[in-house]
């Protein structure tokens, strides 16, 4: 889930996930066993360039949660690196510090800009990584990051009561995060949204972006705590790193699978 700094392109309010949508959150299990049974077919995938992506954990996660999809990027040529900085827990101080640092110090290590793969609550805090250091970032993708939720909307999701647990150690947003996001702009380098409308976790509405030239939103069939794992959600991140430097375009179907993307044509917009 999301912290909630940034406004909605109309000021819209975001509902919770019903019930049964909840209740479909039981897919990540499945769709981790589906990733086992993809691993051939993701890792057939055309071989990256070697460039270093930086993968940030959901809210509550750490690395370990997503340890399986940097093993892929890591099996396909790229150097894939965790945040190193323990459970996400929101915008603590060790987070507002350790992620800029940790985002430069993989920019300087190559002197070539870093990709961030960034899911849920780690997608929102990828995007004010692209605003804050655009020459040190390629691109972001973001999974199922609700960015458009507002503070007001935070009890709004199905996080709302374990983030409660931690509010107070929330540093406060900056001025700039509490710009709706029309007025803020887009991002200075491309974005991809990956998003689930069957999310159980926060409404999709708060995950997609406005098409743009450099932005885009693709939609999935699946969960929300599964997301980092789902092979369709996969063959869009794969598809993505493997853009040359400079050379990107929006998301095309990989043929024979068309029928994972439900829209694929970029034309949701926020």
């Amino acid at each position: 889930m999301s912290h909630g700094h940034a406004g909605s392109v109309q000021s819209q309010r975001f509902k919770a996930p019903t019930a049964g949508e909840l209740l479909m959150e039981l897919r990540a299990g499945p769709e981790f066993a589906a990733f086992l049974a993809a691993w051939p077919m993701l890792a057939s995938a055309p071989r990256g360039d070697g460039h270093t992506v930086l993968v940030l954990p959901p809210f509550a996660a750490s690395d370990q949660y997503t340890s399986p999809l940097r093993s892929l990027l890591g099996a396909l040529g790229y150097q894939a690196e965790g945040w190193e900085l323990g459970h996400n827990l929101g915008r603590t101080s060790a987070v507002v510090d350790g992620v800029p640092r940790r985002l430069l110090e993989l920019h300087e290590r190559t002197g070539e800009p870093v990709s961030i793969v960034g899911w849920s609550m780690g997608g929102v805090l990828a995007r004010e990584l692209a605003r804050e250091h655009p020459a040190a970032v390629r691109q972001v993708i973001g999974l199922s990051a609700p960015f458009l939720l507002k503070p007001e909307d935070t009890e709004n999701t199905h996080g709302a009561l374990l983030y409660e647990l931690v509010r107070h150690l929330q540093e406060d947003p900056t001025p700039e995060m509490l710009l709706e996001e029309h007025v803020r702009g887009p991002l200075p380098v491309p974005y991809t949204a990956v998003y689930s409308r069957t999310d159980g976790v926060v409404d999709w509405n708060a995950c997609v972006e406005r098409v743009g030239r450099h932005a885009e939103n693709v939609e999935v069939h699946g969960s929300h705590c599964g997301l980092g794992h789902n092979p369709a959600a996969l063959i869009v991140v794969l598809d993505r790193l493997a853009q040359p430097l400079g050379q990107w375009s929006p998301f095309v179907a990989p043929r024979g699978t068309r029928c994972l993307f439900p829209r694929t044509d970029t034309s949701v917009a926020a």
